[in-house]
């Protein structure tokens, strides 16, 4: 459970054009503990002073989707998690979430006990998630070079445009290159430790199997040569030492 005592309520900034939606989920979100701001409007979102721990946005809304509100924060500074709550459910819509750097996607068909549930997963990931401190601010294996307090990776020198949740995953793989990390360890990276997401115990392979991808793409993309990147079936992946 979050730590609700103290001073430390969470607040949470939900985002739906449905005004009966906001006033019965925001309802729920309030029983369990949480702060709500409410707004069926993404423009006010972006005018407002309010802040969250996290940030709830549905896809579909008028004269500014979910997707272009993501952005539109993150470009103006929020660095809190954003979570998808939508009536979508084709993976298609899920991929692009977490591409631009959302941290959940779930569907509004899902009970509130379990929606409100990977919210404090989020929540308490973004307060308590500790990385070891790198000993050094550069880490080279290979062709790949990594700078690791701005965030940055270059292939052959040249810059890869990754989003830092993919930044993370390639410092991880990097750092304990040669050696097969799992599935689950990939995934904890970006989540909260523990979490399970998609259909089953081990439905968050398809994120990871999606996340990959995109990071393959994207070294492709300045090298259509670059296989430093394998995977492990069932299992995980590896970075190769010497690539």
């Amino acid at each position: 459970m979050l730590d609700v005592t103290n001073g430390n309520q969470p607040a949470v900034i939900l985002v739906d054009d449905d005004a009966l939606f906001l006033k019965t989920f925001g309802a729920n979100l309030e029983r369990a503990g949480y702060k709500v701001n409410a707004f069926n409007d993404p423009a006010t979102v972006l005018q407002s002073d309010k802040t969250g721990d996290a940030y709830i946005l549905d896809w579909h809304m008028p004269r500014m989707d979910g997707l272009e509100l993501l952005n539109r924060l993150r470009g103006a500074g929020v660095t809190a998690p954003i979570m998808f709550l939508t009536s979508l459910n084709q993976p298609l819509f899920e991929e692009m979430a977490l591409e631009h750097g959302a941290v959940e996607f779930v569907e509004k068909t899902r009970s509130p006990a379990v929606i409100i549930k990977r919210l404090e997963l989020v929540i308490t990931g973004a307060r308590h998630k500790e990385r070891p401190a790198p000993i050094t601010d550069t880490i080279d294996v290979g062709r790949l070079s990594l700078k690791t307090a701005a965030k940055r990776a270059h292939w052959q020198g040249r810059e890869v445009g990754l989003s830092l949740g993919e930044f993370e995953v390639v410092a991880l793989l990097a750092a304990k290159a040669g050696v097969d990390v799992s599935y689950r360890e990939i995934y904890n990276t970006v989540q909260a430790e523990g979490f399970i997401a998609g259909q089953g115990a081990e439905g968050y392979r398809t994120n990871v199997r999606a996340l990959i991808k995109r990071i393959r793409r994207k070294f492709t993309e300045v090298d259509p040569e670059f296989a430093a990147l394998e995977n492990y079936p069932g299992f995980g992946y590896r970075w190769r030492i010497n690539a």
